[in-house]
């Protein structure tokens, strides 16, 4: 087949406009138009009175190599490249050790997904419960404030990304295609067959739901084993080789493979590695507010006119500014269309995220706006910025009146280093509750100096970001792991503790549900070469 690339189109072309303009571009027939797939679809919104989509289509003719000859100098038409994924491995008939998956998020589901469809049975452990009864707890705490510190946002099947707004696109570097078996494989989980294609793909919270509880089914019917309830709270170590784990119920389980896909909020789990000698650093992570904005507002601001087209559905943005101070501020889990979720792990503490469904069709529009923290602002122990982060959600906690309520202020009073005390126009969607307040004394004063130079700054990218009554609601912690697991670069496993392979957005390796599906998938294969023997 012949891809090509750059093709534009007007946001109201039919399927005959884009079939003239493969044409056109091939300078072809009717007659030798085969097919055409459409393979990306994006939005070039940057003249909001003349939008564009850009399309790459994948196009089957009478002739393929003879146009790719005749085109061979065009980049614009290139040959589709094979994007089929082929598994690195398959299990030995004999395999006696199974290899063990700690965590079941996105990262440990295709690291335990890839482990199954090779033959290696793999045995998944999940601190938390399974999706259903997951989703259960965490809705009981938004309504009623009662915590299950195993079972709620960052805890449980699925991972933290459940609760999100399931955006499947990352900038990794993808050279071996890992996230196109991502997304085929969340299609045949029932994902919609639009984010094979879309440019910006993303599913919410309830398709998620039903995604998870498939790919766990087809896991099981290969031979794999999930284990919930099942917190993992010491390593077995011998000469620098891990032997295997012990349960929280005491249970021990005897494996020589193990991988570390523990999502970035396992606190405990981080000491506990950090104690056994497990080689950690500390790593970049950010620390800031949500803020709200009628979702309309974004939708005018980006669009113009052609706000509300179904094509281009709820409007994104992506903003970053560098300070004065030295300090970057960027916008970080945008959620149209969304609500601002409570997101804590821990009692007594107060955390942020953003989440939407599949419609992204409620009133607001939110999305982190944070900080750039680095290791040089808490030098010393790696475990630090994990400690940061615990005090400013401590401090949260407080000043939301130590009910799980979230601390509040509308951007023009933080602007103006005043307390706020009735809602505006926009209304916070945050749950439990919200408490009116001024939040300059929350984070450190760096971040407050960044940001109140930062959102001016945005609102000449978005006109209307910083309106007076626009709502932050503090506070935004757990953008990333604050550590980073070292691995070796070639056989993925941790530096210092062979059989020990950290994985994922908890040890460092992925920021999102693709990015950490991918590194799951590179997991799977290094430890399926391990097993076999090869080990680069």
């Amino acid at each position: 087949m012949i891809r090509l690339t750059n093709l534009k189109l007007s946001l109201e072309h039919s399927q005959e406009d884009l079939d003239n303009l493969v044409m056109f571009t091939l300078k072809i027939r009717a007659e030798q138009l085969v097919n055409v797939t459409v393979f990306r679809r994006g939005i070039d919104a940057r003249k909001k009175r003349q939008i564009i989509l850009l399309y790459t289509v994948d196009v089957k003719t009478t002739d393929d190599e003879a146009l790719l000859a005749k085109f061979e100098r065009n980049d614009s038409i290139k040959a589709t490249p094979d994007m089929t994924y082929k598994f690195v491995a398959q299990a030995p008939e004999d395999l006696g050790e199974r290899p063990v998956v700690v965590g079941f998020g996105p990262c440990g589901i295709f690291t335990g997904l890839v482990l199954a469809q090779m033959g290696y049975n793999p045995i998944i452990l999940d601190r938390g419960k399974e999706v259903r009864e997951r989703t259960k707890d965490t809705f009981g705490f938004w309504r009623k404030k009662t915590l299950n510190t195993e079972s709620n946002v960052q805890f449980g099947e699925g991972g933290a990304g459940t609760f999100s707004d399931g955006k499947l696109y990352s900038q990794v570097k993808d050279k071996k295609h890992y996230g196109r078996k991502v997304l085929n494989e969340f299609v045949l989980a029932g994902a919609p067959e639009e984010i094979l294609y879309v440019s910006k793909p993303h599913i919410g919270t309830f398709k998620l739901v039903t995604m998870v509880e498939k790919m766990r089914a087809e896991i099981i019917r290969l031979g794999g084993e999930i284990r919930f309830s099942a917190r993992v709270d010491d390593l077995h170590l011998e000469d620098g080789q891990i032997t295997g784990l012990t349960l929280s119920d005491g249970s021990q389980i005897k494996s020589k493979h193990v991988a570390l896909a523990i999502g970035h909020s396992a606190r405990d789990t981080f000491q506990m590695l950090h104690d056994k000698g497990v080689y950690i650093e500390a790593k970049p992570f950010s620390i800031g507010f949500r803020v709200e904005h009628k979702q309309a507002l974004i939708d005018e601001a980006c669009f113009g006119k052609s706000a509300g087209n179904p094509i281009l559905g709820s409007a994104d943005y992506k903003l970053v500014h560098h300070c004065r101070n030295g300090r970057s501020v960027y916008s970080f889990c945008m959620c149209p269309g969304g609500t601002v979720v409570a997101a804590t792990s821990e009692e007594g503490r107060v955390v942020t995220n953003g989440m939407s469904q599949y419609s992204r069709n409620e009133m607001n529009a939110n999305s982190a706006i944070v900080v750039g923290i680095e290791p040089s602002d808490f030098p010393g122990d790696p475990l630090a910025g994990m400690e940061l982060q615990r005090q400013l959600e401590s401090a949260a906690y407080v000043l939301g009146g130590e009910s799980y309520e979230a601390p509040v202020q509308l951007v023009g009073d933080f602007l103006n280093g005043k307390a706020s005390t009735a809602v505006g126009s926009v209304e916070p969607s945050y749950k439990p509750g919200v408490k009116f307040t001024d939040l300059s004394s929350l984070l450190p004063e760096y971040c407050n100096v960044a940001l109140r130079e930062a959102i001016p700054a945005f609102n000449r990218k978005i006109h209307g970001f910083a309106m007076d009554d626009a709502m932050l609601t503090a506070v935004e912690t757990r953008t990333s792991s604050p550590i980073c697991i070292k691995r070796d670069y070639t056989n993925l496993q941790s530096i210092n503790t062979k059989g020990l392979f950290p994985a994922g957005e908890g040890a460092g390796y992925a920021g999102g549900i693709l990015s950490a599906a991918i590194d799951g998938i590179k997991v799977a294969e290094a430890m399926a070469l391990s097993m076999n023997g090869i080990e680069d």
